[in-house]
Protein backbone atom coordinates (compact mmCIF):
# COMPACT_ATOMS: atom_id res chain seq x y z
CA UNK A 1 0.00 0.00 0.00
CA UNK A 2 1.10 3.59 0.64
CA UNK A 3 4.61 4.67 0.50
CA UNK A 4 7.12 7.29 1.88
CA UNK A 5 7.47 8.50 -1.76
CA UNK A 6 5.58 10.76 -3.75
CA UNK A 7 5.32 11.19 -7.22
CA UNK A 8 4.52 14.85 -7.51
CA UNK A 9 1.94 15.75 -10.25
CA UNK A 10 3.48 17.33 -13.49
CA UNK A 11 7.11 16.25 -12.83
CA UNK A 12 7.94 14.69 -16.04
CA UNK A 13 10.83 12.22 -15.64
CA UNK A 14 13.33 11.65 -18.82
CA UNK A 15 15.77 9.84 -20.25
CA UNK A 16 16.34 6.22 -18.28
CA UNK A 17 14.54 7.03 -15.49
CA UNK A 18 11.08 7.66 -17.18
CA UNK A 19 8.37 9.99 -18.09
CA UNK A 20 4.91 11.56 -17.31
CA UNK A 21 2.50 10.90 -19.95
CA UNK A 22 -0.86 11.54 -19.68
CA UNK A 23 -1.17 11.36 -16.13
CA UNK A 24 0.91 7.85 -15.99
CA UNK A 25 4.82 8.08 -14.95
CA UNK A 26 6.28 5.79 -17.00
CA UNK A 27 9.82 4.27 -16.30
CA UNK A 28 11.08 3.84 -20.08
CA UNK A 29 12.99 0.47 -20.47
CA UNK A 30 16.19 0.25 -22.44
CA UNK A 31 16.23 -1.21 -26.13
CA UNK A 32 15.34 -4.90 -26.37
CA UNK A 33 17.26 -7.73 -27.98
CA UNK A 34 14.03 -8.11 -30.19
CA UNK A 35 11.86 -9.99 -27.21
CA UNK A 36 9.40 -7.31 -27.18
CA UNK A 37 8.27 -4.74 -24.51
CA UNK A 38 6.66 -5.40 -21.67
CA UNK A 39 4.33 -2.58 -19.98
CA UNK A 40 3.64 -3.30 -16.54
CA UNK A 41 1.17 -0.85 -14.27
CA UNK A 42 2.43 -0.25 -10.94
CA UNK A 43 -0.51 1.09 -8.52
CA UNK A 44 1.07 4.41 -7.00
CA UNK A 45 1.84 4.39 -3.31
CA UNK A 46 1.63 0.32 -3.32
CA UNK A 47 5.04 -0.44 -2.10
CA UNK A 48 4.68 -4.26 -1.98
CA UNK A 49 3.76 -3.45 -6.14
CA UNK A 50 6.30 -1.51 -6.43
CA UNK A 51 8.74 -4.39 -5.46
CA UNK A 52 7.36 -6.78 -7.54
CA UNK A 53 7.51 -4.64 -10.24
CA UNK A 54 11.10 -3.34 -9.96
CA UNK A 55 12.07 -7.01 -9.38
CA UNK A 56 10.88 -8.44 -12.57
CA UNK A 57 11.69 -5.13 -14.07
CA UNK A 58 15.39 -6.33 -13.35
CA UNK A 59 14.80 -10.18 -14.10
CA UNK A 60 12.88 -9.57 -17.63
CA UNK A 61 15.56 -7.08 -18.67
CA UNK A 62 18.46 -9.74 -17.90
CA UNK A 63 16.44 -12.40 -20.03
CA UNK A 64 16.43 -9.73 -23.17
CA UNK A 65 13.36 -7.76 -22.57
CA UNK A 66 12.19 -4.21 -22.17
CA UNK A 67 10.27 -3.62 -19.37
CA UNK A 68 8.25 -0.60 -18.96
CA UNK A 69 6.95 0.56 -15.43
CA UNK A 70 3.78 2.94 -15.50
CA UNK A 71 2.39 4.65 -12.93
CA UNK A 72 -1.20 4.74 -12.15
CA UNK A 73 -3.86 4.37 -9.47
CA UNK A 74 -5.44 1.28 -9.60
CA UNK A 75 -8.85 2.34 -11.50
CA UNK A 76 -6.00 3.43 -14.50
CA UNK A 77 -4.29 0.39 -14.34
CA UNK A 78 -7.40 -1.91 -14.39
CA UNK A 79 -8.41 0.10 -17.20
CA UNK A 80 -5.06 -0.16 -19.05
CA UNK A 81 -4.71 -3.61 -18.41
CA UNK A 82 -8.18 -4.46 -19.44
CA UNK A 83 -7.76 -2.95 -23.09
CA UNK A 84 -4.64 -3.90 -23.86
CA UNK A 85 -2.61 -0.77 -23.14
CA UNK A 86 -0.54 -2.21 -20.53
CA UNK A 87 0.49 -5.81 -20.68
CA UNK A 88 0.53 -6.77 -16.85
CA UNK A 89 -0.07 -5.36 -13.01
CA UNK A 90 1.07 -7.40 -10.11
CA UNK A 91 -0.84 -5.90 -6.83
CA UNK A 92 -4.52 -7.38 -7.31
CA UNK A 93 -5.52 -8.25 -3.31
CA UNK A 94 -8.17 -10.88 -3.71
CA UNK A 95 -11.23 -11.87 -2.89
CA UNK A 96 -11.90 -8.40 -0.91
CA UNK A 97 -10.18 -5.04 -1.79
CA UNK A 98 -9.70 -4.81 -5.55
CA UNK A 99 -12.95 -6.92 -5.83
CA UNK A 100 -14.74 -4.43 -7.55
CA UNK A 101 -12.66 -3.82 -10.16
CA UNK A 102 -12.46 -7.52 -10.65
CA UNK A 103 -15.96 -7.55 -11.49
CA UNK A 104 -15.82 -4.65 -13.77
CA UNK A 105 -13.20 -5.83 -15.55
CA UNK A 106 -12.37 -9.77 -14.73
CA UNK A 107 -13.65 -10.67 -18.41
CA UNK A 108 -10.67 -8.74 -19.98
CA UNK A 109 -8.18 -9.72 -17.72
CA UNK A 110 -6.54 -13.12 -17.02
CA UNK A 111 -5.47 -13.81 -13.27
CA UNK A 112 -2.04 -15.13 -13.36
CA UNK A 113 -2.70 -16.31 -9.94
CA UNK A 114 -1.72 -15.32 -6.33
CA UNK A 115 1.94 -14.88 -5.85
CA UNK A 116 1.66 -14.08 -2.32
CA UNK A 117 -0.90 -15.48 0.18
CA UNK A 118 -0.12 -13.58 3.55
CA UNK A 119 -1.26 -10.00 2.53
CA UNK A 120 -3.31 -8.78 5.91
CA UNK A 121 -4.64 -5.22 7.13
CA UNK A 122 -3.31 -5.14 10.66
CA UNK A 123 -3.42 -2.91 13.89
CA UNK A 124 0.67 -3.00 14.97
CA UNK A 125 1.94 -1.75 18.45
CA UNK A 126 5.70 -1.42 19.57
CA UNK A 127 7.06 -5.22 20.10
CA UNK A 128 7.55 -5.02 23.62
CA UNK A 129 4.08 -3.21 24.82
CA UNK A 130 2.45 -4.69 27.40
CA UNK A 131 -0.96 -5.91 24.99
CA UNK A 132 -1.05 -8.80 22.56
CA UNK A 133 -4.96 -8.66 21.58
CA UNK A 134 -7.72 -5.22 20.21
CA UNK A 135 -9.82 -6.80 22.94
CA UNK A 136 -7.35 -5.44 25.70
CA UNK A 137 -6.28 -1.74 23.83
CA UNK A 138 -9.17 -0.06 25.15
CA UNK A 139 -8.02 -0.72 28.95
CA UNK A 140 -4.77 -0.04 28.20
CA UNK A 141 -5.40 3.40 26.10
CA UNK A 142 -3.45 5.79 28.07
CA UNK A 143 -0.28 3.63 27.80
CA UNK A 144 -0.65 4.29 23.80
CA UNK A 145 -1.50 8.24 24.77
CA UNK A 146 -4.84 7.54 23.71
CA UNK A 147 -4.25 7.32 20.28
CA UNK A 148 -4.04 5.02 17.32
CA UNK A 149 -2.15 6.30 14.16
CA UNK A 150 -3.39 6.15 10.86
CA UNK A 151 -2.62 6.41 7.24
CA UNK A 152 -4.99 8.07 4.51
CA UNK A 153 -8.60 9.03 5.08
CA UNK A 154 -9.71 7.23 1.57
CA UNK A 155 -7.78 4.05 2.47
CA UNK A 156 -10.01 0.68 2.84
CA UNK A 157 -7.60 0.17 6.08
CA UNK A 158 -9.15 3.56 7.20
CA UNK A 159 -12.50 2.62 6.65
CA UNK A 160 -12.62 -0.68 8.06
CA UNK A 161 -10.79 0.82 11.08
CA UNK A 162 -13.62 3.67 11.36
CA UNK A 163 -16.51 1.38 10.74
CA UNK A 164 -15.66 -1.81 11.99
CA UNK A 165 -12.31 -2.18 14.36
CA UNK A 166 -13.24 0.97 16.73
CA UNK A 167 -16.91 0.20 17.65
CA UNK A 168 -15.91 -3.50 17.86
CA UNK A 169 -13.17 -3.18 19.94
CA UNK A 170 -14.51 -0.08 22.22
CA UNK A 171 -11.87 1.89 21.07
CA UNK A 172 -14.19 5.25 20.83
CA UNK A 173 -12.26 6.91 23.09
CA UNK A 174 -9.33 6.59 21.73
CA UNK A 175 -7.61 9.80 19.37
CA UNK A 176 -8.03 8.00 15.56
CA UNK A 177 -5.51 9.84 13.94
CA UNK A 178 -6.32 9.99 10.40
CA UNK A 179 -3.39 11.56 8.37
CA UNK A 180 -0.53 9.65 5.62
CA UNK A 181 1.03 6.75 5.43
CA UNK A 182 4.33 8.68 5.44
CA UNK A 183 2.94 10.32 8.68
CA UNK A 184 2.61 7.39 10.53
CA UNK A 185 5.64 5.60 9.70
CA UNK A 186 7.20 9.26 11.00
CA UNK A 187 5.55 8.62 14.37
CA UNK A 188 6.15 5.00 14.36
CA UNK A 189 9.58 6.26 14.18
CA UNK A 190 10.10 8.94 16.28
CA UNK A 191 8.26 6.03 18.90
CA UNK A 192 10.70 3.24 18.41
CA UNK A 193 13.88 6.19 19.24
CA UNK A 194 12.10 7.41 21.98
CA UNK A 195 11.27 3.95 23.73
CA UNK A 196 7.70 4.49 23.47
CA UNK A 197 4.38 2.82 23.60
CA UNK A 198 2.13 3.06 19.77
CA UNK A 199 -0.65 1.17 18.06
CA UNK A 200 -0.63 1.90 14.54
CA UNK A 201 -2.92 1.29 11.30
CA UNK A 202 -0.05 -1.28 9.14
CA UNK A 203 -0.72 -4.09 6.58
CA UNK A 204 1.30 -7.39 5.20
CA UNK A 205 3.42 -7.57 3.36
CA UNK A 206 4.93 -3.90 4.71
CA UNK A 207 8.97 -2.80 5.00
CA UNK A 208 7.93 -1.61 8.50
CA UNK A 209 7.91 -5.35 10.10
CA UNK A 210 11.78 -5.65 8.57
CA UNK A 211 12.73 -2.42 9.77
CA UNK A 212 10.70 -1.92 13.06
CA UNK A 213 10.51 -3.63 16.48
CA UNK A 214 6.30 -4.44 15.73
CA UNK A 215 3.84 -6.73 16.29
CA UNK A 216 0.51 -7.01 15.24
CA UNK A 217 -2.30 -7.20 18.00
CA UNK A 218 -4.73 -10.48 17.96
CA UNK A 219 -8.17 -9.80 16.07
CA UNK A 220 -9.84 -12.43 17.48
CA UNK A 221 -13.40 -11.32 16.05
CA UNK A 222 -12.25 -10.79 12.81
CA UNK A 223 -13.09 -7.03 11.95
CA UNK A 224 -10.14 -6.66 9.84
CA UNK A 225 -11.22 -9.15 7.69
CA UNK A 226 -9.45 -12.51 6.30
CA UNK A 227 -5.58 -12.85 4.95
CA UNK A 228 -5.85 -11.84 1.24
CA UNK A 229 -3.93 -12.79 -1.98
CA UNK A 230 -1.84 -10.62 -3.64
CA UNK A 231 -2.33 -11.63 -7.28
CA UNK A 232 -0.99 -10.60 -10.84
CA UNK A 233 -3.53 -10.06 -13.98
CA UNK A 234 -2.82 -9.65 -17.18
CA UNK A 235 -4.28 -8.57 -20.25
CA UNK A 236 -6.21 -11.29 -22.69
CA UNK A 237 -3.36 -10.89 -25.13
CA UNK A 238 -0.30 -11.95 -23.00
CA UNK A 239 0.42 -14.93 -23.48
CA UNK A 240 0.16 -14.77 -26.60
CA UNK A 241 2.85 -12.56 -27.12
CA UNK A 242 4.82 -13.43 -24.53
CA UNK A 243 4.26 -17.09 -23.47
CA UNK A 244 7.32 -17.50 -21.26
CA UNK A 245 6.93 -14.47 -19.23
CA UNK A 246 3.36 -15.85 -18.54
CA UNK A 247 4.36 -18.90 -17.44
CA UNK A 248 7.27 -17.32 -15.05
CA UNK A 249 4.62 -15.12 -13.46
CA UNK A 250 2.12 -17.64 -13.34
CA UNK A 251 4.42 -19.80 -10.76
CA UNK A 252 6.13 -16.24 -9.07
CA UNK A 253 5.77 -16.92 -5.52
CA UNK A 254 7.45 -14.57 -2.57
CA UNK A 255 6.92 -14.94 1.10
CA UNK A 256 6.58 -11.84 3.03
CA UNK A 257 10.23 -12.11 5.01
CA UNK A 258 11.46 -12.35 1.48
CA UNK A 259 9.33 -9.50 0.63
CA UNK A 260 10.07 -7.22 3.47
CA UNK A 261 13.91 -7.42 2.86
CA UNK A 262 13.60 -6.06 -0.85
CA UNK A 263 11.28 -3.29 0.41
CA UNK A 264 13.13 -2.65 2.68
CA UNK A 265 16.19 -2.57 0.91
CA UNK A 266 14.81 -0.63 -2.16
CA UNK A 267 12.75 2.34 0.28
CA UNK A 268 15.17 2.80 2.88
CA UNK A 269 18.63 2.15 1.03
CA UNK A 270 20.45 5.49 -1.07
CA UNK A 271 19.11 5.23 -4.16
CA UNK A 272 16.17 7.20 -3.51
CA UNK A 273 13.50 7.15 -6.40
CA UNK A 274 15.99 5.17 -8.64
CA UNK A 275 15.59 1.52 -7.54
CA UNK A 276 17.69 -0.08 -9.74
CA UNK A 277 20.96 0.07 -7.97
CA UNK A 278 18.88 -1.09 -4.86
CA UNK A 279 17.30 -4.12 -6.42
CA UNK A 280 20.59 -4.85 -8.00
CA UNK A 281 22.64 -5.43 -4.86
CA UNK A 282 19.26 -6.76 -3.45
CA UNK A 283 19.26 -9.43 -6.58
CA UNK A 284 23.39 -10.27 -5.79
CA UNK A 285 22.61 -11.30 -2.45
CA UNK A 286 19.88 -13.87 -3.16
CA UNK A 287 20.89 -15.13 -6.56
CA UNK A 288 19.70 -18.64 -5.92
CA UNK A 289 16.14 -17.72 -5.74
CA UNK A 290 15.86 -14.90 -8.63
CA UNK A 291 17.51 -17.10 -10.66
CA UNK A 292 14.59 -20.02 -9.79
CA UNK A 293 12.23 -17.87 -11.09
CA UNK A 294 13.25 -18.17 -15.01
CA UNK A 295 14.19 -21.62 -14.22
Amino acid sequence: MNTLRTIAAGVALVGTAGLLVNGALTATAPPSDGKGTITVAVFNGWDEGIAASELWKHVLEDKGYAVDLVYADPAAAYTGVANGQYDLALDTWLPITHADYMQTYGDQLVDLGAWNDEAKLTIAVNEDAPISSLTELAAKADLFGNRLVGIEAGAGLTTVTQNDVIPGYGLGGMEFAVSSTPAMLTELQRATDAGQNIAVTLWRPHWAYNAFPVKDLEDPDGLLGAAEGIHSVASTSFADEFPDVQKWISAFRMNNELLYSLEDAMFNGASGDDHGPAVAEWVAANRTWVDSLTS
